[in-house]
């Protein structure tokens, strides 16, 4: 399974930044752009909402789990999912979850 969870990290990394990267290469870093398109329009609002909360409930469950199992450098979590993204923060979190659980 830890095989799975850090074959789904890269792919959470590679994939949105797929996308991410013609982005930056056309508009810079140009944040109001970048918000003005996620919210363009009811769809595009759903899922960047629904991504938003999604944040949120993994860093509940990251600092719980990770203080249950004894996780050090919790924010690097954190840190992931801010610069790259909850799909390559959540499985390499859930990586070395289950290493950790594998320890105990």
């Amino acid at each position: 399974m830890k095989s799975i969870y850090m074959l789904l990290a890269v792919a959470g990394a590679v994939l949105p930044y797929s996308h991410f990267i013609p982005f930056l290469r056309t508009n810079g870093l140009d944040f109001n752009l970048f918000t003005t398109q996620l919210f363009a329009n009811n769809i595009s609002s759903f899922f960047a909402t629904d991504f938003l909360i999604c944040c949120l409930v993994f860093w509940v469950f990251l600092f719980q789990e990770a203080r249950k199992y004894k996780m050090k450098h919790r924010w690097l979590y954190i840190v992931a999912t801010l610069s790259i993204g909850l799909s390559f923060a959540f499985p390499l979190f859930l990586y070395f979850r289950l290493k950790a659980i594998e320890r105990t």
